[in-house]
């Protein structure tokens, strides 16, 4: 089995590529952002991250399209835009050199924003949020593996790229409609045996999972082994501690701002977004802050505070945002910590709770009776019990999913006391 870096990919690319929980109301529904016609979107690349943070592309085949049609295979995927309005930096230089002040100095600078208008998903859509969630299920499979939702012509993936059993990096897919105006990113999120996945990436994912979203190093209490060494006893933390090591290169936030350079690279007038469950849905969430790039996180825990920690210089509105996720999901909503929860018998210290931009929530426990449970975690649970039809409280209102709401007034880790207390 041959692989490839991202440079030679991008050889053989450019060869061809001329041939080719107080919440508020999301923003009003302008004329501008009326619904734009459907998009058609393919499987294009599987990418990963090798052993030595090499980012890795493989190219899917195209043999087959003609059998798949015969067999009644869809053979396009489309998914409906909208017009939305996002802050880029207008240097992506100045963005670095403001995150560096911060976390070298603890002293902010500030930076020129450009509001761009781009075409995004349509998040009011169901059938859209449908078909990006099923993007997103798939980026934890192979397309031959079960569980994987048929999705259209050229997914049937041939070579594998970079999901051989010594793996145990970044993995997703890339998707991109015929004409490359148009490109997802599709990011995995935790495998994890708890909860019925796990893997070769269980382990790198627990790290990620107890030290972005842990209150301090996934210090839950004495018996535990934390993940940085910023616990100071009693509630303190040091705060610059932590914030160092969340800046790692072993930290998936930084192979991921390598990976969508590279995607920029080989799409470099594509709108491009972000999608991913769980783990996968915070990573795309923080590039997407970032980088100004419309995202759907599905059932990410929260990483506002994440955001904070990483010294993300913060764009005057984050709308091109969305979350969705239901109230039986305690991992979303916040409340799977606590020494007896079931993320701490697992080994998880998710302790966050608020989420950037804006969240679509179903209220399954009082509209459904749903039990707060980790295994309604799954994205298939989102996929085919809440997204397969209209949510019956919604069409009370003329829609067919919840409102997107910004969620103000959150607090999390308020028993903790941060600040500067160096190691004795």
């Amino acid at each position: 089995m041959l692989f490839s870096t991202v440079t030679s990919w991008i050889a053989s690319f450019l060869a061809v590529s001329t041939s080719l929980h107080d919440r508020t109301p999301l923003y009003p529904r302008p004329e501008a952002a009326a619904p734009t016609a459907p998009l058609n979107f393919e499987l294009r690349h599987l990418h990963a991250t090798s052993s030595d943070g090499r980012i890795l592309f493989q190219d899917v085949q195209k043999s087959g399209i003609d059998a798949l049609a015969l067999t009644g295979e869809p053979t396009s995927y489309s998914l409906r835009s909208r017009r939305v309005k996002a802050h880029r930096p207008t240097s992506i230089d100045a963005f670095h050199k403001a995150r560096l002040r911060s976390m070298r100095f603890q002293q902010s600078e500030a930076i020129d924003w450009d509001e761009i208008d781009v075409e995004g998903p349509d998040v009011e859509d169901r059938e859209t949020l449908l078909l990006l969630a099923k993007m997103t299920n798939n980026a934890y499979l192979m397309p031959d593996e079960e569980g994987w939702y048929p999705l259209g012509d050229r997914w049937n993936v041939s070579y594998p790229f970079g999901w051989e059993l010594d793996d145990d990096g970044f993995r997703g897919h890339v998707f991109a409609t015929p004409d490359n105006s148009t490109v997802v990113l599709s990011i995995k999120g935790t495998s994890a045996t708890f909860i019925g996945g796990g893997g070769p990436t269980a382990k790198k994912d627990k790290f990620n999972d107890n030290l972005l979203f842990s209150c301090c190093c996934a210090r839950v209490d004495w018996t535990w082994t934390t993940v940085c060494n910023c616990y100071r006893g009693g509630w303190k933390c040091d705060q610059d501690c932590l914030e160092d090591a969340l800046v790692e290169e072993s930290l998936f936030y930084p192979i991921g701002t390598n990976l969508y350079n590279n995607l920029t690279y080989l799409y470099p007038d594509s709108t491009i977004w972000m999608t991913g469950h769980s783990l996968g849905g915070a990573l795309a969430s923080l590039l997407g802050v970032t980088f100004g790039t419309p995202t759907l996180a599905i059932e990410a825990p929260g990483e506002k505070m994440a955001s904070r920690r990483l010294h993300l210089p913060s764009p005057p509105d984050v709308q091109h945002v969305t979350h969705l996720y239901h109230t039986a999901d305690p991992i979303a909503m916040g409340t799977c910590n606590g020494v007896l929860s079931s993320c701490a018998l697992g080994g998880y210290a998710m302790e966050s709770k608020c989420h950037l931009g804006r969240s679509i929530v179903y209220d399954t426990v009082s509209n459904l009776s749903w039990s707060v449970d980790i295994r309604t975690h799954t994205i298939v649970n989102v996929i085919e019990k809440l997204l397969a039809k209209p949510w019956p409280p919604a069409i009370d209102q003329g829609r067919e999913v919840p409102e997107a709401m910004s969620e103000d007034d959150c607090m999390e880790c308020y028993s903790w006391d941060f600040g500067n207390y160096p190691a004795k």
